[in-house]
Order: structure tokens, then sequence, then C-alpha cells
């Protein structure tokens, strides 16, 4: 049995795990007990540097020196806390393109996920090797977004740094190479290089050659919850860790996200929505859509389709910044969020938004569009349109994008009856509300949402030998405290406007390619 919930410390025995996530602009490190209390939340930041549009790069530096910072806080807040870690693991935004030099230097900037200089070199992929066989091969559609085109980028135009790299890492993978001198990659990571068969774990020589690289300049491959090395003297002085802490493999941010939310079987979802949305859904099957992104879960025999949506949060906070003075003001006045004022006054507003639909495309879209140049629509305006129309709208919008990537992933096969929600975006009852209700799905809100280090903390205690069946640890440890049932008229109503939703983005599909080509 788990320990007893309530105080996460009786004495500095009691165990800790350490899970830290390299998000995509901070590192937030948690300390759990073995009955998953949380004991410290600590969290660093660091810029993304647009280098030109598309452009996004990150320096590996910031990365170490965030986590760092974020871990000796954690360590510092509770009694006797290096002496107290279990083990640790880091999980991770994904994926990136950080080439190593002989002495495990970075050789460029990370190209971090965000990145899309490789649109070109993923359409000189499908031509080479076709985009059928790419999604027959490694599981997954080619796109800017997988390794592989960044690969072919490189070798087209800093090809003295790709004849220099040693080894490319992930970013997990370089913080612990910081902390244990070793270098490694979790299955997840792996799939998203894109040059690996999905099913099998075998390098793809067509696509290898195709990129110009050798699968020796790739770190061993092994699970997420396996140890990969221990802390060193030195990473113990930069971080406050004891050396000789255990460190696992990690894996990606998503699988993790997914383990907090206690994701561990078919048909239980999680959709984590802050700046962007990620909808996670398990399967036992392996299985594959061209429209989604398949990776393997963190759990062994588990795997995962997952839909990516670019900005959903970010459409909310674009209104904040751009249309969203008086909320600010009135934030500021009474001392709450302008975040909170808004969603409050959209449930003011009945379902449908007084006609109004939005198209949630204001950076692009992933999966299921893949369509770069698509763009945010307002539809439906009219003079009696009000201010929280547009805020209700929007909300509405990034819920009917969830729908779609559900709908996409049941054809294929996936199983989905219940869907969690995990992030920044999940403390908002009337956003949940409204996924419940397009969804038709219970939505559920575990009772802890810190995000992928928690997921992380989970693996390292795997690693570590705390749980004898970590499924079942998972049920105790992830308590769930809300639920929001769909309501069926509201359900019906947002059916129909769904359709339209979709009819919409069918009609302004071309016009938005053509706008792209006119627009500097």
């Amino acid at each position: 049995m788990l320990p007893t919930r309530g105080g996460c410390w009786k004495d500095h025995v009691e165990p800790l795990l350490l899970g830290i996530d390299v998000g995509t602009s901070s590192v937030k490190a948690v300390l759990l007990d073995l009955g998953g209390n949380l004991c410290a939340v600590c969290q660093a930041e660091y810029p993304l540097h647009h280098i030109r549009p598309g452009w996004v790069e990150q320096d590996p530096e910031d990365w170490w020196q965030a986590t760092c910072k974020a871990v000796g806080e954690a360590l510092a807040r509770v009694a006797h806390g290096r002496e107290r870690v279990l083990g640790m693991a880091v999980s991770s935004q994904a994926p990136s393109l950080l080439p190593l030099d002989g002495s495990g230097r970075p050789l460029r900037p990370a190209m971090i996920w965000m990145d899309r200089r490789a649109e070109a070199e993923a359409a000189q992929l499908s031509e080479l090797v076709g985009a059928a066989e790419i999604h027959r091969i490694t599981g997954n559609r080619p796109d800017a977004f997988y390794v592989a085109a960044r690969l072919l980028w490189l070798r087209h135009h800093e090809p003295e740094v790709l004849q220099r790299t040693w080894q490319f890492a992930q970013v997990n993978g370089y913080i612990n190479y910081r902390l244990t001198g070793r270098l490694t990659m979790d299955p997840a990571h792996a799939v998203l290089l894109q040059l690996r068969n999905y099913a099998t774990g075998e390098w793809s020589e067509a696509l290898c050659s195709a990129c110009g690289v050798d699968p020796a300049q790739f770190p061993e491959v092994m699970e997420g919850h396996c140890v990969q090395g221990e802390v060193t003297a030195g990473a113990a002085e930069a971080t406050g860790l004891r050396a000789g802490t255990p460190v696992m493999a990690g894996t990606v941010d998503s699988p993790a996200a997914a383990l907090e939310a206690g994701v561990a079987e078919p048909g239980i979802a999680v959709e984590m929505t802050g700046t962007s949305t990620v909808v996670i859904m398990p399967n036992d099957r392996g299985l594959t859509e061209p429209a989604l992104i398949a990776m393997p879960h963190a759990l062994p025999g588990i795997h995962l389709l997952l839909g990516a949506m670019v900005s959903s949060g970010g459409c909310l906070r674009w209104f904040r910044d751009q249309l969203g003075q008086p909320e600010a003001q009135a934030a500021a006045q009474q001392g709450t969020g302008a975040f909170d004022l808004l969603t409050r006054q959209a449930a003011q507003v009945a379902p449908g938004s007084e006609g109004v639909i939005f198209l949630p495309y204001m950076m692009g879209e992933r999966s299921p569009l893949w369509h770069s140049n698509a763009r945010g629509v307002f539809f439906g305006l009219s003079l009696a349109t009000s201010r929280a129309a547009l805020v209700r709208s929007i909300l509405e919008g990034a819920a009917f994008a969830l729908r779609h990537n559900v709908e996409v992933a049941v054809r294929a096969g996936a199983e989905v009856r219940e869907m969690r929600s995990v992030g920044g975006c999940s403390r908002s009852d009337v956003w949940n509300q409204i996924k419940a209700d397009v969804l038709g799905l219970p939505l559920l809100l575990p009772r802890t949402s810190v995000g992928s280090p928690f997921g992380a903390a989970i693996l390292a205690g795997m690693g570590a030998g705390a749980f004898r069946n970590v499924r079942e640890s998972l049920v105790e440890m992830v308590g769930l405290e809300r639920r929001y049932e769909p309501n069926p008229a509201n359900r019906e109503k947002y059916t129909r406007t769904y359709q339209v939703f979709r009819d919409i983005y069918a009609h302004l599909k071309g016009d938005f390619d053509n706008a792209a080509a006119i627009t500097p």
C-alpha cells in the first residue's frame, strides 16, 4: 500500500520523487512524496529567440541554468531535501534539433518544436521517399515539426555543422547529459525523429540516407523509467542534488502529462490547454493516423494518438492583450486576473455566442489540418455582437478544434469515453463545461494540475522501484475532484454549429493559401 494521504513530510526518512519538465518558456521542478502529494513546486523562465518568421531557437545553456535554479529552490523548500530524493526524471518539449560536438558542446542553438523553417525540406522528403511510405515507416506524416526535415535543412544550409556533429540530442536528453555525463533518448522522443520504423524501432535506411545522417549520431534508446545514469559531483554542486542520485531516461511532455492525469488505458483521454492544446488518447494496438501524431506512452505496452493544436489559450491571450484593456484595468482594481473576468463575461452568453463562430488558427494549425497558412476568423459578426460573445466564441472555437481531433482519432480506432483536463486553462468552469458539451463526454479534473513534471516524478518512482504496480498506484495518486457532465440540449446545438465551423474552414482553405502568397 502507498503511504496515507495527508501532510507530505512526517520525518526526514520519507523519500521524495523529483520531476522536472523543460518546457517552451520555463523549467518546472516538483517534489512529490510516494502518495502523490506535492511538497514543492518551483519554476524558472528563459527566452524564446524568434530569429525570423517561423524560425524559433533556444540556447541550451538557458535550459541548464533554469534547471539548476528550479531544482535548487525546490530542494530548499523541504527539510533534508537532497537526501530524500529517491530518484528523478526529466520530461520536455519536443522535438528539437540540437547537434553536439565530440565534447558534448552545442554546435548551434536548438531548433525547438515551434520552428517551421524546414517546410520545403519536408516536402522534399515526401518527394524522395513518398508521403505514404514515410507514414507507413514512421507512423507519422512528413512535416517540418519532425526532426528529419530539420536535418535535411541542416544538410542544405549548415553542412559543416552536420559534419561536425557527434550526437543529436533532445531537450531532456541534454539535461540528463549535463546531470550524468551520459546521453540517451526514450522511445517517444525517438519516434519524433521520424527516422525509425514505428513498429520495430529499426532505423530507416531510406530516411537516414535522405537526411544525410548516420544512426550512430543518435543516442541509445531506452525506456523512460530506466536508470540512465547518476548525478555527477559537478552536477550535484550546480543543482543542490546529492551526487549519485539516480536519473531516469525521462520522456516527452505529453506522455508525462498523461501520467499526471492517470491516463493509462484506452478510453480515458486527457487534454492539456495552455497557450496551445494537446489531446492525448491511449490505445494498446499501436494505432497511427496521418492527421494525428503517434508515439509510445511512457507506460510500456501503451501507445498514444495525439492531437496538437497550435493556439487555443493563445487566442484568448491575444484578445486580452489587444482588445481586453477594460478587463485588464478592472482586474488590477479587483486584484483578480483578466482571464477570469473575460471567461466570467463569456458565461453570461448563451451557447452559440450570439451566432459568432471562431476559427482558432491564429498561428496556422497542426493536427488534424496541418495547414501553416490557416488563420483566425470571427464569422457571423453583426452590429449587435457583444464583447462577451467574442470571448465565448473563442472558447467554443477551441472546443470545436478539440472535437475535430477526437473524431479523427475515433475513426482511426481509438476509444474515447471520458476526457480529463489539465493545464492552466482547466481552471475555467465555463470553458470546461463548453468542452464537455461540445465533445458529448464527461470532463474530469485531477486534484493536482502542475503539468508534466508530476508525470516525470512518477517515472522516477517507477525506475526507483517505489511502486509495485504503477497503474494501481496511479489510481491512488491521481484523485479526480471535479466532473462536468454534458448538457444534452447544448450538445445538440453545438453539433449543428460544429458542422458550420468545419464548413467555414473548408470554404476558406484555398483563400488562406492565396492570402499567404501576397502577404509579406
